[in-house]
């Protein structure tokens, strides 16, 4: 079998290139084509949103002068008073939710017995902490002391200290003691 190519002019198989060139063309007007009707697209959604980004900010305007206008009329006395009602009420509520019972069960586990509790005062600050302040009569100073470890131990008695101590009439310690109630401890 001769493999030359005995013609005066080679022919050559140039169907494969043009098949290719073809297929590029094709896929150049179909790009094209999609990335025409993607503009057009994104062109009118980008309308809508600047229509509706400047009724927005038309809006935004309008709220703005409301808010100074309502801002202006109103009363500072007035919003004191109120501010002042809801802080009372608050503090009704904090009280309401305070638990005597939960109180007094942690002092009978951790009180000594040469200790009496003699008056217990809380107070509600204005970050929602229960301070409590404890008047006790002991034998000692130590029993004193011993109850005030014991408190600290049970973790829901933050901050403790003595605020005074003295004795009284019948040669016993009389202590006031000052601390931060937290119920939620665990026991």
């Amino acid at each position: 079998m001769i493999r030359t190519n005995l013609a005066t002019r080679p022919f050559y198989n140039e169907r494969l290139v043009n098949l290719w060139l073809l297929l590029l063309a094709a896929v150049v007007v179909a790009a094209t084509l999609f990335n025409i009707t993607r503009a057009r697209s994104d062109s009118g959604s980008n309308t809508e949103l600047a229509s509706q980004a400047a009724e927005n900010v038309t809006r935004t305007n309008e709220l703005r002068r409301t808010a100074t206008g309502l801002r202006a009329s109103l009363d500072a006395k007035q919003l004191e008073a109120v501010s002042a009602d809801a802080r009372e009420a608050n503090n009704l509520i904090d009280r309401r939710t305070f638990s005597w019972t939960a109180l007094f069960n942690r002092f009978e586990t951790t009180l000594p017995d040469e200790v009496r509790i003699r008056s217990v005062r809380p107070s509600v600050d204005r970050d929602h902490r229960i301070t409590l302040t404890i008047s006790v009569v002991a034998r000692s100073v130590n029993d004193v002391d011993q109850f005030m470890s014991r408190l600290d131990e049970t973790g829901a008695f933050k901050e403790l200290y003595s605020t005074e101590e003295r004795p009284n009439e019948d040669n016993q310690i009389e202590s006031v003691l000052t601390m931060v109630y937290v119920p939620e401890a665990q026991k």
